[in-house]
Parts: structure tokens; C-alpha cells; sequence
């Protein structure tokens, strides 16, 4: 697969994933049931996606598949791309030029405070983060019908955070890093919420108290996003199972 593609494509590749074991890691994947994909450079709306089959935790550079706008493969592949993944994520990538990576989870926590009517609480430093940049998207059924995509995308917005109502959690961003990021603090946010709701009366954070939170969120990653965290999530994952670069 190295020889096939450029230099560009395979740090891509690298990078994906490595995302799609750190997602196995932390606990977020649902057996083979969820996808990751990022954009590959270049004016064609073509994007790297997991092989439907495969566990996150044995994703490696090589195996990821690349298709077209239309689910076309391009690249001999022995997997097949999941429908429901194809419409979530190729909607998004064709509607957002700056969403070049998009993260859908089904996590336990994610998929519960997507089922409650109030959603996303501003009861944590992490939700106050969230809560910036969400949207919300109305249950539809297995995601299988084109019809679904504009919607999608207007429920997205120009958002980072999407909510798909009793569903689970997508996040968007402009490289893999970034993407990691923005999942971890919107996975984190409600896992928080799930544990706060089970221990008594929940305390609302005054929305006057963290002022422009994206100028706060900037600040704390010192203007280096998901760059900030990835060399040492690399590093764990090396010391772990290298093999996520084959």
C-alpha cells in the first residue's frame, strides 16, 4: 500500500489510525458498528474510511479503504464500506469543506444523554466547552436513506459537536488530531453528566461565567489544538502495539 500512494496520504493514513485504536482503547468503539474518516488532500471529495469488518484495535494504515463521493472503492480492498457510514459521513465531508476528519461513536454514555430530552447539561468545565459549539439531529432511522444527508448537514451547521438524537455522537475537525480532541472532551462531558445524574440534584453552571469560550478553549491549547495531546497519545500507542503504522 506504501508504494501506491504519496508520502501526504500515508501520514494520513498513520494518523487515522491511530485514532481508530486510541477510539478502541478508550473505550468508544461498538464492535465494528461505527466509523471514522477523514478527506484525503486534493480537489477530489475523496476520503479514507474503516474496512467494515475489522475491530478498531486492528486497523492499520494499509487496511483503511479509500473511496469516491459515491462509495466507489479506488483501491483493491477485500472489505466492504458500510452503507450507514458511507451516507453519515460523505454528506458531511461534501457540505464542509473544513470538517476534513469526521468521528461518529456509539458509546454507552454518549448514546444515554442523547436519549434525554435536555440533552447536553452545563453542569461541567467540559460541557461549558461542548455546549459553545452543538448541534442536534433528530432519530431517522438506521442512517441508509440519502434523503436524510441535507438535514444532516443543516443540523450540523458550522458546529463542531453534533448530537444525533438516540444515536450517539459525531465531532468534526480540520485534522484527525483536532477530531480526537473534540470527541474525547464530548464523550467526557457525558460520561460526567451520566455519573452526576445518579448522585442528587445536579448544580447549573451560570452561563455569565466563562465569557467567549472559544477564545478560552484557544487559550488553554495554547493555538495548537489537537496537536497539543497527539505526540504523547503516539507515544502510548507505540508503547502499546505499533502495528497501527503497517
Amino acid at each position: 500500500m506504501k508504494g501506491q500512494i504519496n508520502e501526504e496520504e500515508w501520514r494520513l493514513r498513520v494518523d487515522l489510525a491511530a485514532l481508530y485504536r486510541l477510539t478502541a482503547l478508550y473505550g468508544w468503539s461498538d464492535l465494528v458498528f461505527t466509523h471514522i474518516s477523514v478527506r484525503v488532500p486534493g480537489p477530489e471529495h475523496h476520503f479514507l474510511i474503516n474496512p467494515y469488518g475489522m475491530l478498531f484495535e486492528e486497523i492499520t494504515a494499509s487496511s483503511l479503504v479509500k473511496v469516491d463521493a459515491q462509495c466507489n472503492k479506488l483501491l483493491d480492498s477485500p472489505f466492504p464500506v458500510n452503507p450507514a457510514g458511507f451516507v453519515i459521513h460523505s454528506c458531511i465531508h461534501a457540505g464542509r469543506e473544513d470538517a476534513r476528519c469526521v468521528m461518529h461513536t456509539h458509546s454507552r454514555a454518549g448514546v444515554a444523554v442523547s436519549a434525554q430530552e435536555q440533552g447536553v447539561l452545563p453542569i461541567s468545565q467540559q460541557s461549558t466547552l461542548v455546549l459553545s459549539s452543538l448541534g442536534y439531529h433528530d432519530y431517522e432511522g438506521v442512517a441508509l436513506r440519502e434523503d436524510e444527508q441535507p438535514r444532516l448537514q443543516a443540523n450540523l451547521a458550522d458546529n463542531v459537536f453534533l448530537m444525533l438524537r438516540n444515536h450517539g455522537l459525531l465531532t468534526v475537525g480540520p485534522t484527525v488530531r483536532d477530531a480526537f480532541l473534540y470527541h474525547y472532551f464530548f464523550e467526557t462531558t457525558c460520561q460526567i453528566q451520566i455519573s452526576a445524574q445518579a448522585g442528587g440534584e445536579l448544580r447549573i453552571i451560570d452561563p455569565n461565567i466563562q465569557g467567549d469560550i472559544k477564545a478560552v478553549i484557544k487559550s488553554v491549547l495554547e493555538g495548537m489544538g489537537g496537536d497539543i495531546a497527539w505526540p504523547a497519545l503516539l507515544r502510548k500507542l507505540d508503547r502499546i502495539d505499533p502495528s497501527y503504522k503497517t
